[in-house]
C-alpha cells in the first residue's frame, strides 16, 4: 500500500509539471507569434536553397558530392541535429537554450569547416548550401534521424513551383524597374566571398542567382511579341478609325435578302468600275428604283415602312462593298423623305408610281440641270485663249469643255493626273475625242505648267458645311500651287453635294484604298511591304481644300462664296432643285 501512494504521487507530480509546461509552452507560443524570429530566418534560407534549384550553378548539394575529408565530415551530425531542433521549435513556436547551445555549436562547426575548405581549395559555398538544404524540412516533423533524400525532394516539389513563379516575378520587376544596367552590377556583388552565417549568404545568393529568370524572359518575349508587334505595326496607327476597302466582292453576292441589282451596284463599287460622285449617285438611284418596282409589301404590313426596312438594308449592304459618297446619302435621305411622305389610302401600285416618278425627277433636277445650269454659268468665264488647268477626272468639269468646243472657243486643257488610280488619263480620252487641244502631266510637274494655266477648274467629293472642299486627293496641293501663281481656283459642285458635316482635315474623316495599287510592277520596291516591318503605304482617297485657296463655287443657283454652303444648306428644301 505505501508503494502504490508513491506511484500515485509521482503521477500527480508529473501531471502537474506537465500541465506546467504546457501553460509555459502556450505563454512561449503566443509571445511568438507576435515577434518571430526563427521563422524568418528559415525562410530566407528556403528561398535561397529554392533559388538555387532553379538555375544550375556551381554549388551541388551533399548527396550529389562524392565523401568530403575527414577535416569537413565532423559537422554533419551537429547540422543535422540543429535541422531537427529547428523544426520542432518551428512547429511548438518555442526555444530551450539546449536548442540554442545546439545552433550556437552548429554556427560554429560551420566556421570551422569553411576555414577547413579554403584551406583545402574546396569550394566555401558547400557546407553552407549542405546547411542551407538542411534546414528547408521545417514544416515536417522532426525525426530521431535525417530524413531520406527521396522524401525530401517529394516534398519539395509542390514548394518548387510557387518558388519558380515568385522568383520569376521578382525577377521581372527587378528588369523592369531597374533595366539590364542594374542587373549586371548583381552579378560581381555575387561573386563576393561568402559570410559565415547563412543568414547574411542568404540575400547575396538570391541575388546572383535571380539573374538567371532575367535573362530567360528577357531573350524569350522579343521572340514572342515580334509576331504580333509586326502585325500591329502593318497598320497606320493614326488611320485606324478609317474604313479601309480590304475586303472582296464575294463576300457581299450571297446575300438572299439583297436585290440582284443592288447586288451588282455592290460588285461595281466594290471593283472601281463605277467611280465619281455623279455616277456613284445615278448608278444607286437605277438600282433603286428596280428595288422599288420589284418590292412587294408582306402580309398585314404597310408598303411604306416594309420599303424603308428593305431599302434601309440594301444601303447598308452597298456601305460594306464601299463607304457611301455624299451624293448617294443625301439622295438616300430625300428618298426616306419621300417614303415617309406617301398617303396611306392610295394602292401599292399607285405609290410605286409616285416613287419612280421622284428618282427620275431626282436625277433630271439635281444632276442633269444643275450641270447645265453651272455650264451655262462657266461659259461667260471662258474666253478666246485661255488655258484651263484641271485635276483628275470630273463629268461636271469634261460637260463644261465640250460645251465650249461646241461654242467654238478657242482654249486648251491641262490635264493634271496622279498614282495610283491615273483617272486623269480617262479625262485626257475623252477631251481628245472631242477635238479639244490637252497636255498631259503628272502632279509633280503642276508648278511647271501652272504659270501657262489662266483658269483653274476643279471637281468636287463634297462641299463641307464649313466652306472646305473634299475632292479627289492631290486637289489641295493644285490649289495651294494655283494659289502662289495668283491663278483665279473654280470649284464647280452641285447642291446635291453639299454635305452638313463639318471637317478641316482628311484624318477625322476619310476613306482608304488598297495599298496595293500603290506598286507599279514586279520589281516596284514596295512589292513584299506586307512582310516588312514598319512599312505601311498609305492610299488615301480624299484630302480637303481650304476656303482660303478657292476663289469661288460655282453651283447651279449661283456662283458663290465658301462661306454660303450654310445658307444654301437651309433654302435648299425651297428652291426647286
Amino acid at each position: 500500500m505505501p508503494g502504490d501512494n508513491s506511484q500515485q504521487e509521482a503521477a500527480t507530480r508529473e501531471q502537474v509539471m506537465a500541465e506546467r509546461e504546457a501553460k509555459k509552452q502556450a505563454k512561449q507560443a503566443k509571445k511568438q507569434k507576435s515577434t518571430p524570429p526563427a521563422t524568418k530566418i528559415i525562410t530566407e534560407v528556403e528561398q535561397t536553397t529554392i533559388t538555387t534549384k532553379l538555375t544550375t550553378t556551381t554549388t551541388t548539394t551533399a548527396r550529389d558530392k562524392p565523401e568530403p575529408p575527414a577535416a569537413t565530415a565532423a559537422p554533419a551530425a551537429p547540422i543535422a541535429a540543429v535541422t531537427c531542433t529547428a523544426a520542432a521549435v518551428t512547429e511548438t513556436g518555442d526555444k530551450t537554450r539546449d536548442q540554442i547551445k545546439a545552433e550556437r555549436e552548429a554556427k560554429k562547426a560551420a566556421k570551422q569547416a569553411a576555414k577547413v575548405a579554403k584551406s583545402s581549395g574546396a569550394k566555401v559555398e558547400a557546407p553552407v548550401q549542405q546547411l542551407a538544404n538542411l534546414q528547408v524540412t521545417e514544416k515536417t516533423p522532426a525525426p530521431s534521424e535525417a530524413p531520406a533524400p527521396a522524401a525530401d525532394e517529394d516534398k519539395k516539389k509542390p514548394a518548387l513551383s510557387k518558388a519558380e513563379r515568385r522568383a520569376i516575378q521578382e525577377a521581372q520587376r527587378a528588369a523592369k524597374a531597374q533595366g539590364q544596367g542594374q542587373v549586371k552590377k548583381a552579378q560581381p556583388a555575387a561573386k563576393a566571398p561568402v559570410k559565415s552565417t547563412a543568414t547574411h549568404t542568404a540575400p547575396k545568393e538570391l541575388k546572383r542567382e535571380s539573374v538567371s529568370p532575367v535573362k530567360t524572359t528577357a531573350t524569350a518575349s522579343p521572340s514572342k511579341n515580334s509576331s504580333g508587334s509586326a502585325k500591329s505595326e502593318c497598320k497606320v496607327k493614326l488611320f485606324n478609325h478609317l474604313v479601309s476597302a480590304e475586303k472582296g466582292a464575294s463576300l457581299f453576292i450571297n446575300d438572299p435578302l439583297v436585290h440582284p441589282s443592288m447586288a451588282r451596284l455592290g460588285v461595281q463599287y466594290a471593283q472601281r468600275t463605277v467611280v465619281g460622285s455623279n455616277a456613284r449617285c445615278i448608278a444607286f438611284l437605277h438600282a433603286l428604283r428596280q428595288v422599288v418596282q420589284d418590292f412587294e409589301t408582306p402580309a398585314k404590313k404597310e408598303f411604306g415602312r416594309s420599303l424603308d426596312a428593305a431599302v434601309q438594308h440594301h444601303v447598308d449592304h452597298l456601305h460594306k462593298c464601299r463607304p457611301l459618297a455624299v451624293s448617294v446619302s443625301n439622295a438616300y435621305k430625300q428618298f426616306r423623305n419621300q417614303v415617309t411622305q406617301l398617303p396611306a389610302d392610295v394602292p401599292e401600285a399607285e405609290l410605286k408610281e409616285i416613287l419612280v416618278h421622284f428618282i427620275d425627277t431626282y436625277i433630271e433636277n439635281q444632276i442633269g440641270k444643275a450641270a447645265q445650269a453651272i455650264s451655262s454659268s462657266l461659259q461667260e468665264k471662258i474666253t478666246d485663249g485661255d488655258v484651263l488647268l484641271t485635276f483628275g477626272c470630273s463629268s461636271l468639269i469634261q460637260f463644261i469643255c465640250e460645251e465650249a468646243k461646241r461654242r467654238q472657243v478657242a482654249f486648251r486643257v491641262i490635264v493634271v493626273d496622279s498614282r495610283p488610280t491615273c483617272e486623269g488619263q480617262e479625262m485626257l480620252r475623252r477631251l481628245h475625242a472631242h477635238g479639244i487641244p490637252c497636255t498631259y502631266v503628272l502632279i509633280n510637274a503642276v508648278g511647271y505648267v501652272m504659270a501657262e494655266a489662266t483658269k483653274v477648274l476643279l471637281g468636287a467629293h463634297a462641299l463641307l458645311a464649313n466652306g472646305y472642299v473634299m475632292a479627289r486627293t492631290g486637289t489641295a496641293q493644285v490649289a495651294l500651287v494655283a494659289n502662289t501663281h495668283n491663278v483665279p481656283v473654280l470649284v464647280c459642285c452641285e447642291t446635291h453635294k453639299f454635305s452638313e458635316r463639318f471637317q478641316t482635315d482628311a484624318i477625322v474623316y476619310n476613306e482608304l484604298s488598297d495599298p496595293n495599287e500603290l506598286v507599279r510592277d514586279d520589281k516596284c520596291c514596295l512589292k513584299n511591304w506586307a512582310s516588312k516591318a514598319h512599312l505601311t503605304p498609305l492610299n488615301l482617297n480624299y484630302d480637303i481644300t481650304p476656303p482660303e485657296l478657292v476663289s469661288a463655287v460655282v453651283t447651279e443657283v449661283a456662283i458663290l462664296p465658301c462661306t454660303s454652303v450654310p445658307v444654301i444648306l437651309r433654302i435648299k428644301p425651297d428652291i426647286g432643285y
